[in-house]
């Protein structure tokens, strides 16, 4: 699986807000993803566009409810098809089987289309040590797979660099003059991935969705690499999460609209490809095999959890990212394993551990924006405030992350808040303690706070009011008072 660091989050999130280059980036980019999804609503207008949000919500209710069924039904249509079916239970497993079809079949050269399930896993290494040469062929995957990096966007993997930072790494690792021309270093990749697929024996790719009544795997792309990965090697390898499965082709036509308008603002995306199984005999191109590998590793957690199951319907559109206030500010790395964003603090610590991955529930204002724009509706804050509840009161010490200080902590604050007495003495003790260190109506930065020194060391703190409003309530009680009598 791939390296979880989601326990540095925190010093991850503070680098990346000290970083002036990615900061730039994510306001060149992430914005205009945003913008360009309204104007596609607005084409289609609101209630066209709430009616299909609708209707999704629906089919991916409806297909995790009855998961068994449909994944019984897509494994019997691509067996039927010529294809196999594969079902792994975690991250080794699928790389196992990936590996043994590659040695079986004596592969040297793989080529990649862009799948975040295989960023999961780490498959790229896993072939690596079975000496089997992996190229990713989506050009933003290409870019960090150069880089030596992981994907810091579900759309976009690169959007974390400049177009002078892509420049600076094709003259590095491919010897190309530097330039500015985005068109050159486009055609740059193409030459040198072009012939990774006329020699490549084996194609992997992702999957947005898998339809169930004809064993049909489509994935939706803009560069045409997908289908090239699909038909153009020996074998194909389709590798996704199992919860990718909806009922029918025509619930698929739904999606279709609803994942590029949400993602990059586009109608349709220029490729969308959709294979069932291996060549037939009358067809033009096309693998001599097909395998299929459904991967759970957590997802059935996930499944039978009532109060996390909707992360599940999830159609990796990425437009709670480019709509967070958090991850417009530190990026895509800082969460510290493959799925960041407001959904990613959700999957993550399901995924690696709620204990491992404790601070990014927490990596929210809790503003509903991800909610609202989200094409199918998924309630994420209500989820990562479950998740907190879970860190704070669960039972269960793998899941608890509260320290005693914390509890401590706690406690004393419920007791001040709960005694009117005291919290009229503290009030006046503050406002006398912070005289020294106030200016402009806020307390200075540098004075030491222990108990709120990381929220204010980022953010302005008001000063304490020269009277609380219970004063102010009982002087306009005295007044009324007075005047009556």
């Amino acid at each position: 699986m791939a390296e979880v660091k989601t326990r540095d989050f925190v010093s991850a999130s503070d680098a990346a807000m000290r970083d002036a280059s990615l900061r730039r980036a994510l306001r060149q980019v992430g914005g205009g993803f945003n913008e360009a999804r309204l104007e596609a609503i607005e084409e289609v207008s609101w209630e066209t566009w709430e009616e299909w949000r609708e209707v999704a919500r629906r089919t991916k209710i409806h297909a995790l409810e009855n998961l068994d069924y449909y994944l019984e039904m897509l494994h019997d249509r691509v067996t039927a098809a010529g294809g196999h079916v594969h079902f792994a239970r975690d991250a080794a497993q699928a790389n196992a089987i990936v590996a043994e079809i590659a040695r079986s079949r004596s592969v040297k050269i793989a080529t990649k289309s862009k799948s975040m399930v295989s960023e999961e896993l780490d498959l790229n290494h896993t072939l690596d040590a079975n000496g089997v040469e992996v190229y990713e062929t989506d050009l933003g995957e290409y870019i960090i797979q150069l880089a030596g990096e992981t994907p810091s966007h579900l759309v976009a993997p690169a959007l974390h660099k400049t177009k002078e930072q892509v420049s600076e790494l094709f003259h590095q690792k491919l010897g190309v003059p530097l330039t500015d021309d985005i068109e050159e270093m486009a055609r740059v990749a193409r030459q040198v991935l072009r012939e990774k697929f006329l020699s490549a024996d084996l194609g992997i790719s992702g999957a947005n969705f898998l339809v169930a009544e004809t064993g049909t795997l489509v994935i939706i792309t803009n560069e045409g690499n997908g289908r090239l990965c699909t038909s153009a090697p020996r074998i194909h390898i389709g590798i996704t999460g199992m919860e990718k499965v909806i009922p029918s082709l025509q619930d698929l036509a739904v999606f279709l609209r609803l994942l590029p308008r949400s993602a990059t603002g586009q109608r349709l995306t220029s490729y969308v490809s959709m294979v069932t199984g291996p060549r037939r005999n009358d067809d033009e191109d096309g693998p001599e095999e097909f395998h299929l590998v459904l991967v759970d590793n957590g997802r059935s957690r996930l499944l039978a959890d009532p109060e996390l199951r909707e992360a599940l319907y999830c159609i990796r559109c990425g437009a709670c990212l480019n709509i967070c206030p958090v991850y417009g500010k530190i990026g895509g790395h800082a969460y510290g394993w493959v799925y960041p964003g407001p959904i990613g603090a959700i999957v993550s610590p399901t995924l690696v551990g709620l204990k491992e991955a404790k601070d990014l529930p927490h990596a929210s204002s809790l503003c509903g924006a991800c909610r609202e724009v989200c094409p199918i509706r998924i309630n994420i804050p209500r989820m990562l405030l479950h998740l907190r509840h879970r860190l704070a009161e669960s039972p269960l010490e793998t899941e608890n992350a509260t320290t005693t200080g914390e509890r401590q902590a706690a406690q004393a604050y419920s007791w001040l808040m709960s005694n009117p007495a005291a919290l009229s003495a503290a009030a006046k003790v503050g406002r006398l303690a912070q005289k020294p260190f106030v200016s402009g109506g806020k307390v200075s930065k540098r004075v030491p706070l222990p108990l709120v020194s990381r929220w204010t060391g980022g953010r302005d703190l008001p000063a304490m009011p020269r009277q609380t409003f219970r004063e102010i309530w009982a002087q306009g009680l005295e007044s009324e008072a007075e005047i009556r009598e």
